[in-house]
Formats: C-alpha cells, structure tokens, sequence
C-alpha cells in the first residue's frame, strides 16, 4: 500500500494565538463600560432638567409672536392704537420670561391674568368698557377710549369714597345736582388707578349710578381682585392691555 503522508508539514512551526486576558480583566472593562454610559445618560437628564425652563421658552416665544402677528392683522386699527397695542403686547412678552408678578387684560379674550413669569396664578372674566363721548346738556363733552398699552399702577383702594363725577349724570341723561354725593364703593369695593383716570374696579354697589363698567377702563370680579389684592403695589406692578 502507498504510504500515507501527513498533513502537517514537517517545516512549519506551531500556531498558537494570544493568551486569553484574565476574567477579571474582561469584568473591569464591562464595568467601565456600563458606566460611562449611565454618566452620560444622567449628564444629559440632568443638564435638560436644568434648562428645561429656557429651552421651553424658547420653543413658546415664537408660536406667541406669531399668535400675535395673526391677531394683530385681524385688528382695524389707526398708527396710534397699533403702537399701543404693540407697545402692550411686546412688553408681555418679554414679562413671561421675568420673575415678577404682572397683570395681563387679554381685551379679544376679554380675560384678566395674574401671572408671575409664565405662570398663571389666576384668571377671571371682565367687562370693559366701551369706547364713548359723553355730552352733558351744558354742552360739555368728556371722551373715554379703551386703554390699551403698558402701565404701573398709580394706586389702589378699597371701598373707596367715590363722589360722583358730572358725566356719570350726562350718560344717564340726568341733570347733576349741585353738590354731587360721595358714595361708598360708588366705583366698586376694590380700585386699581392707572394712568389718565383710567381703573380696573370691581362692580359698583347698588346704590351707585354707575352700572357696569367705568368707560374705557376695566371691571373684574370682587373675588379675582381681592385675591391678586396682595400683590398689586403702585408703581411696582406691571399691567399690560393688549
């Protein structure tokens, strides 16, 4: 029989690989491994936690801008009311990334805001006042047009002595007496004063002529101002009416 040859060759040297590394090797580098993933997993939380409120922000202020532009356009108003009205709103804006306390009166949502930043502390209804010249039979005439704008508050009061003024008579169609009353909570129990004689007030009692709202300025709920009461200083607390 032929003779069988063998498979290695008789010139070659042995094979061998590298050594295995050592289990606690391959145990310290899965180690190091998981947890330069878990660090930079709780870096990445951490660090959107911390800037959650900016990146939030952020993404608001232009859906606002644009909000803005689109109900601007929807508005017919002269320069003037449009300066106003963005002088007003572009404040606003800027307030919902302060930290203080402001006043916001939406006039289309017809809504009174109390914010503190972004944040909504509390909202009610209100009235406003419609825009009117009123003419006594004097001949007298007093104009009221909306406010609308960025203010400090001028003052407050409650349950205010208001004597009643000439053209609440004329815009009932009365004859005022020769010596107007005072009456207690005439203008409503709570009173803000802006500027120009313009107010943000609570109902009036019964007793007083005026019902409903003051002319160009703004009734809220007794409950609404006496809860942001606290909080309303004059020439500290933004309101903006927009």
């Amino acid at each position: 029989m032929p003779e069988r040859r063998s498979s290695k060759r008789p010139e070659s040297s042995d094979r061998r690989s590298f050594p295995r590394p050592p289990l606690w090797l391959n145990l310290t580098l899965l180690f190091l491994g998981l947890a330069g993933i878990l660090f930079g997993r709780f870096h990445r939380e951490n660090v959107e936690k911390r800037y959650s409120h900016v990146l939030t922000q952020q993404q608001r202020t232009p859906a606002d801008a644009k909000k803005m532009k689109e109900e601007l356009a929807e508005l017919d108003l002269n320069r003037d009311s449009l300066e106003q009205e963005l002088d007003g709103r572009m404040k606003f804006l800027k307030s919902l990334k302060s930290e203080n306390f402001y006043v916001s009166i939406d006039t289309q949502a017809k809504k009174l805001r109390f914010y503190y930043g972004d944040s909504i502390l509390r909202e009610g209804d209100i009235q406003i006042g419609e825009a009117q010249t009123i003419q006594g039979k004097s001949g007298k005439t007093w104009t009221f047009v909306p406010l609308k704008g960025a203010f400090k508050v001028d003052g407050k009061v409650v349950d205010h002595n208001w004597r009643i003024p000439e053209w609440v008579y004329a815009m009932n169609g009365e004859t005022p007496p020769a010596t107007p009353p005072v009456i207690e909570g005439g203008l409503g129990q709570y009173v803000i004063f802006l500027p120009n004689g313009y107010v943000i007030h609570s109902p009036p009692e019964e007793g007083s002529p005026l019902k409903g709202p003051k002319p160009g300025s703004i009734m809220a709920s007794e409950e609404d101002l006496r809860a942001i009461w606290p909080r309303i200083h004059k020439d500290q607390t933004p309101v903006y009416i927009y």
